[in-house]
């Protein structure tokens, strides 16, 4: 499809800001979309970094998987009890749990585990699932000139399956990076869109939103999502795509939505649809819950009132929830 003048600069414009431990020409335009001057920085203030440890090179792959899964479980449980006793200010607690980390292997233990645990042998790379769903219109996007852009959030890798589909331009972002082609940043901290050349036609958020530390910051990272996307792009887009894009891919820990006491996938669902996102795809696996939204309507601030509400009463269930104010 022929584009204007405009819409062309739009689509291949200069990406501000660029990273350090990009080596090579060839990638080094991937970086050139982060929004302002200062976009590429270690985050600074609480936000996701307050509830992830960061990662490490891939270890060898002789851990076992129940290993693995067991390591990841007790880090995970050992955070939230840290963050409960930091916030409440239980300076005892907290380091009480903080020993206990150390006990667990510290951060290097943990990064190994969740590097492995994600690896694509292990069937950890959850951008299989995205591809499959965006399968039907692979051959509409291979066409695309310029490609696609995709914002990876939580990047681990730059050899997986979106990666080496060839349909995006993607910028990958974390906040502990320790690979070429992967800008450490907090998303929460990147630099809100000045134009629409720094907005991107799908975002990846893959087990990100419930590492933040609060319920209240997981509410506003979704509401900060609907900014970096480009509502405008899919106008120029052939008719297949238009009904795809602008999109969000959302990977959660099962539980999240299925065993908490204050969120179900009924909630998640108002909420998104306040923030303007339309369910196009949903899968359930035995640990995750996978969803692609498409960013359809304009967003509803009056109806954006969630508070932390009781839906799933009784014992068993865990305190994931989302909280979002208008």
């Amino acid at each position: 499809m022929a584009e204007t003048s405009d819409n062309a600069n739009k689509r291949t414009g200069v990406r501000a800001g660029q990273s350090n431990g990009m080596k090579n020409a060839a990638s080094a335009h991937l970086v050139k979309k982060a929004a302002a001057a200062n976009g590429i920085q270690k985050a600074t203030t609480k936000g996701i970094k307050a509830g992830r440890p960061p990662l490490a090179k891939r270890p060898p792959a002789q851990v076992s998987k129940h290993v693995t899964h067991t390591k990841i479980r007790q880090f995970h449980q050992s955070q939230k009890e840290l963050a409960k006793a930091e916030a409440k200010g239980d300076e005892v607690k907290a380091e009480e749990l903080r020993k206990r980390l150390e006990d667990l292997g510290g951060l290097q233990a943990y990064q190994e585990a969740s590097i492995l645990g994600q690896s694509v042998d292990r069937g950890g790379d959850s951008s299989i699932v995205l591809m499959e769903w965006l399968k039907p219109d692979a051959a509409v996007m291979k066409d695309q000139e310029p490609k696609l852009t995709l914002l990876e959030v939580g990047a681990l890798s730059t050899k997986n399956a979106c990666s080496k589909s060839g349909l995006f331009e993607i910028e990958r972002i974390d906040l502990f990076s320790q690979a070429d082609g992967i800008i450490q940043q907090d998303f929460m901290e990147r630099p809100l869109p000045t134009h629409d050349h720094e907005q991107f036609d799908i975002i990846s958020l893959s087990l990100v939103l419930n590492f933040v530390p609060d319920a209240e910051g997981r509410g506003e990272m979704l509401r900060r999502t609907t900014q970096f996307l480009d509502r405008r792009a899919p106008r120029e887009m052939p008719d297949t795509l238009q009904k795809t894009y602008p999109a969000l891919f959302l990977v959660l820990p099962a539980a999240c939505i299925l065993n908490s006491r204050y969120m179900d996938e009924e909630r998640l669902t108002l909420i998104m649809a306040s923030l303007g996102y339309v369910q196009l795809q949903r899968k359930l696996s035995a640990k995750l819950v996978y969803y692609l939204w498409q960013l359809r309507d304009q967003s509803v601030p009056e109806e954006q009132k969630f508070t932390k509400s009781l839906v799933n009463p009784g014992g068993g269930r865990n305190n994931f929830s989302v909280v979002l104010k208008g």
